[in-house]
C-alpha cells in the first residue's frame, strides 16, 4: 500500500517483479545449458515467456507511476539520469573485455593458431558486403531517433511517431541481416579464438539490438498514447542514449573486427 512522504523522492511499493525476473533468469540461463548439453529447449521457452511476461508487468507499473500518478518528479527523474548514465558505463566495460581478448589475440597471435591472424582455415566475411549495409542502417537509426527526441521537444506528435517507427524498423532491420549473416557464416564460435571473439563480441551487441529495440517499440507505444510530453520524456531518453551507445560501439566492433580484423 502507497504511503505519503514528506519529501520528493519516489519510494517504491511491494513488488513481485525482481522475484520473478530473478527466476525467469535463472530459468533461462539453466534452460540454455540444457539447449546445449540436450539439444531441448523447453526449459528455455519458459524462462524467456517468464522474462517476457515480467517485463510487461514492470514497464507497466513504471509507466503508470510516471505518467498518471505524478511519481516522478524531477529530483526522482535525475536518480534516473545518473542511474541510466552508470548503467551505459557498465555496458562500455562489458564491450571492453571483448576488445581486449580481440587485440590480444590479434595483435599477437599464438603459434597455435599458425602464428597468423585471421587464423588458418578462417575465412573472414567481406566488411564491404553486410557489415557495411548494417553499419548505414545504424547510423541512420541514430538520425531517426534524434529527429524522434527533436520532435518531442517540439511538441511534433506526429513526426515522433514516424520517427521512431522508422527507428524500430531500422532496428529490425540490423537483426535480420545480422541472422541472414550468421547463417551464412563460414566458421562457428568453437573455430579457434577469431571464432569466440567474433561471435561473443557481435553477438552480445546483436543482443543489445534487440534490447534497443525492443525498447524503442515501448517508447512508439507510450508516443501513441501521448505519455510523453516536452518536459517530461525521460523514458524516450533513455532509449535514445542506449541505442546511440549501440551505435558508437558498432563502429568500434565495424572497425576493429570487420574491416582491420579481416
Amino acid at each position: 500500500m502507497s504511503m505519503k512522504h514528506n519529501h520528493p523522492f519516489h519510494l517504491v511499493d511491494y513488488s513481485p517483479w525482481p522475484l520473478t525476473g530473478a527466476l525467469g533468469a535463472f530459468i533461462t540461463v539453466s534452460g540454455m545449458i540444457m539447449w546445449f548439453h540436450q539439444f531441448n529447449n523447453k526449459l528455455l521457452l519458459l524462462g524467456n515467456l517468464i522474462l517476457i511476461l515480467t517485463m510487461i508487468q514492470w514497464w507497466r507499473d513504471i509507466t503508470r507511476e510516471g505518467t498518471y500518478q505524478g511519481l516522478h518528479t524531477m529530483p526522482v527523474i535525475y536518480g534516473l539520469r545518473y542511474g541510466m548514465i552508470l548503467f551505459i558505463i557498465s555496458e562500455v566495460f562489458f564491450f571492453v573485455s571483448f576488445f581486449w581478448a580481440f587485440f590480444h589475440s590479434s595483435l599477437s597471435p599464438v603459434i597455435e593458431i599458425g602464428s597468423i591472424w585471421p587464423p588458418k582455415g578462417i575465412n573472414p566475411f567481406n566488411p564491404l558486403q553486410i557489415p557495411l549495409l548494417n553499419t548505414v542502417i545504424l547510423l541512420s537509426s541514430g538520425l531517426t531517433v534524434t529527429w524522434a527526441h527533436h520532435s518531442i521537444l517540439e511538441n511534433n506528435y506526429n513526426q515522433a511517431i514516424q520517427s521512431l517507427f522508422f527507428t524500430v524498423i531500422l532496428g529490425l532491420y540490423f537483426t535480420m541481416l545480422q541472422a541472414y549473416e550468421y547463417y551464412e557464416a563460414s566458421f562457428t564460435i568453437s573455430d579457434a579464438i577469431y571464432g569466440s571473439t567474433f561471435f561473443m563480441a557481435t553477438g552480445f551487441h546483436g543482443l543489445h539490438v534487440i534490447i534497443g529495440t525492443t525498447f524503442l517499440i515501448v517508447c512508439l507505444l507510450r508516443q501513441i498514447f501521448s505519455h510523453f510530453s516536452k518536459n517530461h520524456h525521460f523514458g524516450f531518453e533513455a532509449s535514445a542514449w542506449y541505442w546511440h551507445f549501440v551505435d558508437v560501439v558498432w563502429l568500434f566492433l565495424y572497425i576493429s573486427i570487420y574491416w582491420w580484423g579481416s
